[in-house]
């Protein structure tokens, strides 16, 4: 090197500005490569880059083998927000959204503004009947068999509460529904009690019995069952003709459930609202082959508790709905919702729902909670420990918001988790906020 050459950097100029006006020249920024197929959720917590999510669009990237999404999340950090959002965004793609059973009717002012259909269930407002073949029009009827008795055997497990229908119960129970199905009148639950107390030929065979006192002892519990349906805390819901139809040219549809005020109503009426439904939508995809359907399955532990066994009817209605076009969210506060189920089995059934949900959306849990969660989701210690921070409040002023209010960790396969934070727009406050005023305007 020569004697005059330079061996030193020259001072680089310095230029001064203020926080807010140099963050957008920081060198150091680096994308997190988030997914830009999708509804837009939110910003990513650690880059600010966009992240976009939805489960027909991850699906068409090649991103999950699914569309089912799973979301956990203590009371308050914005799980129907993030379902709204959901929604909206997948409606501007053509999806059509439907909320099958809403406990607190925190969906229906959405769906009215989207153009939607609001069914309202209640005692002296809609009716669901649980055997109408109007949300079967277009199934296979072996399906539509399938769909009746799975629902009707779900309806006398919640009645008894500790005690599951018996092997022998259900093929009765089959039987009077076979005599009723195809005659070109929808049967209700009434007429299949009513098969059972004048029983028909092929009624006495599923029984196997040799004379009728034989048969009036081996159906006593099961004919008390059903007219518990009728004429118990039931009555006056699902033991009559429907009175709205499902209307599949609809933007959006939602079954209101905010004037159920019974425990036991309210799991009837969830578990008639997923099966009416998710038949309904089979059938209009099998209808329209291009239709894609967005369904939403809030407050899932509220119908699974009720008895014994409802879990494996509850798997056997999201089973049988084997339509492409036809994705799903189920939302619960916690694992330990599920893990209070009746039962061993129960809880491993339940748990599967999440297991093979491709999508699984976590904001704030606490640390016991997560340790339970990575048994069925990969998660790393720093994701646990960011999840965990969003559940536990910094401050004991009165009214604050939650502190994972609007925060979200998006986790797919074994792929690092997406950490994002989720702005509601002036509209969308209005439209999402189920907290009240005091919560409004803040994230989701």
């Amino acid at each position: 090197m020569g004697v005059h050459a330079r061996t030193w950097v020259s001072r680089s100029r310095t230029f001064t500005a203020s926080t807010a006006a140099a963050a957008g020249l920081f060198p150091f920024v680096a994308g997190a490569g988030a997914p830009t197929q999708g509804v837009p959720v939110g910003r990513h917590l650690m880059w600010g880059e966009p992240v976009r999510a939805d489960p027909f669009s991850w699906l068409a990237a090649g991103l999950t083998t699914n569309t089912g999404v799973f979301h956990l999340g203590q009371p308050g950090t914005g799980k129907s927000a993030f379902a709204k959002r959901q929604m909206v965004g997948m409606a501007g793609a053509g999806v059509r959204p439907v909320v099958l059973g809403d406990p607190k009717g925190e969906y229906s002012e959405l769906v009215r503004r989207m153009g939607g259909q609001v069914i309202r269930v209640g005692r002296g407002l809609d009716r669901i009947n649980p055997l109408d073949s109007q949300a079967f029009a277009a199934a296979d009827p072996m399906e539509t068999r399938a769909r009746r008795l799975t629902l009707v055997l779900a309806l006398c497990g919640l009645v008894r509460k500790d005690r599951v229908v018996g092997n022998g119960e259900e093929v009765v129970l089959a039987a009077a529904i076979d005599g009723l199905s195809g005659h070109g009148v929808d049967p209700t639950v009434p007429d299949v009690l009513r098969a059972l107390q004048d029983p028909a030929a092929n009624v006495m065979d599923a029984a196997q019995v040799r004379s009728v006192e034989q048969y009036d002892s081996v159906t006593q519990e099961l004919r008390w069952t059903l007219s518990l349906l009728c004429e118990g805390s039931l009555k006056g819901v699902f033991d009559r003709a429907s009175t709205r139809q499902f209307d599949p040219s609809a933007p959006a549809v939602a079954v209101d459930l905010s004037a159920v005020d019974d425990e036991t109503l309210m799991g009837a009426a969830m578990l008639s609202s997923w099966s009416w439904g998710q038949a309904a939508v089979s059938a209009a995809s099998a209808a329209n082959k291009r239709s894609r359907w967005f369904i939403v399955m809030d407050e899932l532990w509220r119908a699974l508790r009720g008895a014994p066994g409802l879990v494996d009817h509850a798997d056997a209605l999201t089973r049988l709905n084997r339509s492409q076009g036809v994705a799903s969210l189920m939302a619960t506060h916690s694992l330990r919702d599920l893990q209070a189920l009746p039962g061993a089995h129960d809880v491993a059934k339940a748990m599967g729902f999440i297991d093979r949900s491709a999508i699984v959306v976590l904001s704030g849990l606490p640390r016991r909670e997560l340790s339970l969660v990575s048994e069925v989701v990969a998660l790393s210690e720093a994701e646990k420990d960011l999840v965990a921070g969003w559940a536990s409040a910094d401050s004991w002023r009165a009214g604050a918001r939650h502190p994972g209010r609007g925060r979200y960790l998006i986790k797919t396969g074994h792929r690092p988790g997406l950490p994002v934070s989720m702005h509601l727009t002036p509209i969308e406050r209005d439209l999402y906020n189920t907290d009240g005023p005091s919560l409004a305007a803040g994230t989701a």
